[in-house]
């Protein structure tokens, strides 16, 4: 049987697209065996460049996994005459089968982050137009609103007026975050524009994090690690999702049935980084007990430890942690060691779970197994199967 050939119509050179390229490369390797076009946007002169799905007229391959920008790319996928997966959400409706982070979810999450970090006032920094920006602004106002808690909403368009300047472009953003009060607690509909406002918040003296803390989406390597500070963001299961596209398009090419809606997988979960490392309550005793288990987090002990350094009783602290956090004392702690251990996993490279656990506070590599699952609903392994170098 002739090796398949699979348009990959995506740029596989930013970092999380890379990632998700990987989850399909790895798919291919243990199933397919599929022969790959892709599409660089730097390399405008290569043979096989394809910016756009548009650019598969006439391609002698056989199937595509790509992103949609607009209604005519997804009508022009749909009249190639071969099965096309769709891995984007920027279309409510694309007519294709597709699989996608679960948008409204990534909103929660994020909200839930800076919930945790006992701010009271939240806001949304969106894109007019994409639907995946409403997505993940509807699942972000949906969790404050639970917690009874205000949330403000600003939308620029996706793309600035070509004519215009730098400082007209930021103008609005920067007088729409005079207007917040602080603390405030800011999702970005993505990494870069996250970046944007940490920019514009260092350029009017808004301290990050303790006036505003800022995260995105997408955990892209460069713009958060690059970014002063260091970005938090939400990460998408772009190595899942890559993974999941390519096995839905491995039965279109077999011609099975597949899903008739969206196939969602839900988001890794948060990465924190300094843009969000605060803690905007005034409790003095809640304070001291999150600076003990930060400060011991790489030691194993339980919450009575906890307790030798607050002066008030265990029920009082539950009672303040549950208003001020929304959470007892011990949830807190388990999901700051998760926190720490997905950090320890996100770094590439062979892993010892025994080491990770013990540098997070865990007793045991099952413990943490035990914790980190039911946290993220996911496994150690797992979340840093897509972190991991791929064969040489």
């Amino acid at each position: 049987m002739a090796t398949q050939q699979v348009a990959l119509v995506f740029p596989v050179t930013v970092s999380w697209l890379a990632t998700l390229a990987r989850g399909v490369a790895d798919y291919s390797r243990e199933h397919a065996g599929w022969a790959f076009t892709t599409s660089p946007p730097s390399l405008p002169d290569a043979d096989e460049v394809i910016l756009s799905v548009r650019g598969l007229r006439g391609w002698p391959g056989q199937g595509a996994i790509a992103t949609l920008s607009n209604a005519a790319e997804a009508r022009a996928a749909r009249q190639l005459g071969i099965p096309v997966v769709c891995i984007g959400g920027k279309l409510r409706h694309c007519g294709l089968p597709r699989v996608m982070v679960d948008q409204v979810a990534v909103g929660r999450l994020a909200a839930e982050h800076l919930l945790q970090l006992g701010l009271r006032r939240l806001a949304y920094y969106g894109l007019h137009g994409p639907w995946y920006s409403q997505a993940r602004q509807q699942g972000f106002l949906e969790r404050a609103k639970t917690a009874g808690v205000p949330c403000e909403v600003f939308e620029t368009p996706p793309v600035a007026n070509p004519g215009s300047q730098w400082r007209q472009t930021r103008e609005p953003l920067g007088q729409w975050l005079q207007s917040l009060r602080l603390p405030v607690g800011i999702l970005a509909v993505h990494d870069y524009r996250a970046r944007v406002v940490t920019d514009e918040c260092a350029r009017l003296g808004l301290a990050v994090p303790h006036d505003v803390a800022v995260m995105g989406v997408n955990n892209d390597q460069t713009t958060c690690e690059f970014c002063q500070p260091g970005l938090t963001s939400v990460s998408c299961s772009a190595w899942q999702i890559g993974y999941e596209a390519a096995r839905l398009l491995d039965r279109r090419l077999a011609g099975q049935a597949v899903p008739a809606g969206d196939v969602l997988i839900p988001p890794e979960g948060v990465v924190q980084r300094r843009s969000t490392d605060t803690l905007a309550v005034d409790d003095p005793h809640v304070t001291a007990a999150v600076h003990f288990m930060r400060d011991h987090l790489g030691e194993v002990f339980g919450i009575q430890q906890v307790m030798g350094h607050v002066s008030v009783s265990r029920r009082r602290l539950h009672e303040q942690f549950h208003r001020l956090l929304g959470c007892t004392p011990y949830e807190y702690l388990c999901r700051l060691r998760v926190q720490r251990a997905s950090q320890l996993l996100a770094v590439p490279g062979r892993v010892k779970m025994q080491n990770i656990a013990h540098a997070c506070g865990f007793s045991s590599a099952a413990r943490m197994r035990l914790v980190f699952q039911r946290v993220t609903g996911t496994t150690p392994l797992a979340y840093h199967r897509p972190h991991a170098p791929g064969p040489g």
